[in-house]
């Protein structure tokens, strides 16, 4: 029996009577249709509108868009809609997860450098503002992995850092500013990434933590989260083993699944063991880590039947969709199980979906400002908050090189700018932000194109050059590293002549670079390739301001050659 009465829904008698008689009133494929949150990109806009109205999805995602143009699309559906919907969005960096005019506030690493408990809360509250300024109730954050690995392609600046007391602490005051916005956080991505060095979205990866330390690290993230009334919970495609085969001894390593199908670890873990009653949700199943684990017709109907209440995205969902119903035909899945987690995806619609409607009830009455109006007052604020953020998580990382600082136009008039990996940025470019910045402040800038460029000795080196490095290489989803891409003609941009020119190496997304520039004698990071964040870089490396940031990983990579 799923009591919505108590952690983390807390329903009225009102709430509760919603969740009853919406459940009565579906059909059997009308509750099918609950489990599915769908890529609202993938359809064309009367198709959604009728898979809405047939009450065939119960949420959606859409990728971000021009503010305007999300809003008109969730108006449409919610005209459509008979059982409300989950509009949810990867608010893991800022409002820029939701509206393409949002607010890149910053990777969680960029928050974690700045090392302020109220940077936190002021990041998680622009999420929430402008998240909701389009109708947002559901966010697929914060983050709870631990940058274990630094060979890791996606974890990286996504997380809090290296440490479990530092991910559990941001994280939850994370969930705990969202959720007092009135949306629903989803902490991801059980049981864990950050271990592996590959990428669950292009197979099943693993935790292979001892259980012991599985459950010293992520596993108390996860239960202080559920302890602090986190409402869902995303399971990735990764596996663990050891926890698995703890829970069940009869299995064999070759049999434990990842989480997302994991019965052990979804009802023998997060529900028995952690008494987690909120809504989990797959994380997506058109990831090969998915489709990999297990053939897909058994694979979505056992998803649920393991404990998961939601599918996320779908390789097809008309197949997908009729899984469920084969699988409830078959005895795949019961439909007791269906049921349950119908119940408790009602329970989070009844949570958040209704949170907004107008005044709330204590503001009416003490005459404080109406939620539109506090989150009018964060919106004005969230660009300064970004920079206050960016100033403070720029972190001198390495410097054997002291007189190299302050850089001024009269000690280095001539700046050699490189700049390496992805050049566009939400605001622009990384190098038009960097040439307008240094050429603002007085330095003549030369933009270095190597492939212009011929092997040449070290006598005729300027000696009034310093050489600045911007590297924007992003941690993303489907790709297999994140390292440095030199020149193919002589790998001339690399910085060569330590011994003989001064150069300053700034990784404006990725803390791990010194692993392929061991020999660099400055370093810095700046976590989040932002204009705010190339700006504070220049302020600090000019003397102007300080550099208080602190990093959340060992930058040095574990490697002795990178503190030379």
């Amino acid at each position: 029996m799923i009591n919505l009465r108590e952690r983390p829904f807390y329903l009225d008698e009102k709430g509760q009577e919603w969740v009853k008689n919406t459940l009565e009133s579906l059909t059997l494929e009308q509750k099918a249709g609950q489990l599915f949150c769908v890529m609202g990109g993938d359809y064309a806009p009367e198709e959604l509108v009728r898979l809405v109205k047939e009450s065939k999805i119960g949420g959606i995602l859409f990728r971000p868009a021009p503010s305007e143009v999300i809003k008109e699309d969730y108006r449409r559906l919610d005209e459509a809609a008979p059982v409300p919907l989950l509009k949810a969005a990867n608010l893991e960096e800022g409002g820029s997860g939701a509206i393409s005019d949002g607010t890149l506030f910053g990777w969680p690493m960029t928050v974690a450098a700045a090392n302020d408990e109220n940077m936190v809360r002021k990041f998680a509250a622009v999420c929430a503002a402008e998240g909701q300024s389009v109708g947002i109730n559901w966010t697929f954050s914060p983050v709870c992995d631990i940058d274990m690995n630094f060979q890791n392609p996606i974890t990286n600046v996504r997380t809090y850092g290296s440490s479990q007391e530092r991910v559990q602490r941001d994280t939850e005051l994370y969930v705990k500013t969202i959720q007092e916005f009135g949306m629903a956080a989803c902490a991801k991505h059980f049981p864990g990434d950050g271990v592996d060095f590959r990428d669950h979205h292009l197979h099943p990866s693993y935790n292979s933590l001892t259980a012991r330390e599985w459950y010293d690290s992520y596993g108390k993230i996860y239960q202080n989260l559920i302890e602090n009334d986190l409402l869902s919970v995303m399971v990735g495609h990764i596996v663990q083993p050891q926890v698995e085969m703890e829970i069940n001894p009869r299995l064999s390593f070759e049999q434990c699944l990842p989480a997302s199908m994991s019965r052990e670890l979804l009802t023998g873990v997060l529900r028995q063991r952690f008494e987690f009653n909120g809504v989990i949700t797959t994380d997506a199943t058109i990831m090969g880590g998915y489709c990999m684990g297990m053939e897909r017709r058994r694979a979505i109907p056992a998803s649920i039947m393991a404990g998961c209440d939601m599918i996320v995205f779908n390789t097809n969902l008309y197949e997908d969709y009729q899984y469920i119903l084969d699988g409830l035909k078959d005895g795949i899945l019961t439909e007791e199980r269906l049921n349950e987690a119908v119940i408790r995806i009602l329970a989070l619609k009844a949570k958040v979906c209704f949170a907004d409607a107008g005044v709330r009830q204590e503001a009416a009455q003490t005459g404080m400002r109406t939620d539109a109006e506090l989150r009018q007052d964060i919106l004005m604020k969230a660009k300064d908050w970004q920079r206050e953020c960016a100033d403070r998580a720029v972190t001198l990382v390495k410097n054997n090189a002291p007189q190299i600082f302050p850089v001024t136009p009269e000690k280095y008039p001539h700046i050699r700018l490189i700049t390496l990996g992805k050049d566009e940025i939400l605001e622009g470019s990384v190098t038009q932000s960097a040439v307008e910045a240094l050429r603002n402040r007085g330095f003549q800038v030369e933009h270095y194109e190597p492939f212009k460029d011929d092997l040449h000795g070290s006598e005729e080196l300027p000696k009034d050059r310093l050489t600045l490095y911007l590297a924007n290489y992003e941690q993303a989803s489907n790709q297999t590293e994140v390292r440095i891409h030199w020149c193919p003609k002589h790998a001339l941009d690399i910085p060569r002549f330590v011994n003989e020119e001064d150069y300053i190496f700034v990784s404006l997304a990725n803390p791990y670079h010194l692993q392929d520039i061991p020999r660099v004698k400055t370093y810095i990071n700046a976590y989040t390739a932002t204009k705010a964040g190339i700006e504070a870089v220049i302020e600090k490396i000019m003397g102007r301001s300080e550099f208080v940031g602190i990093s959340p990983v060992d930058a040095f990579c574990g490697l002795p050659d990178t503190r030379l």
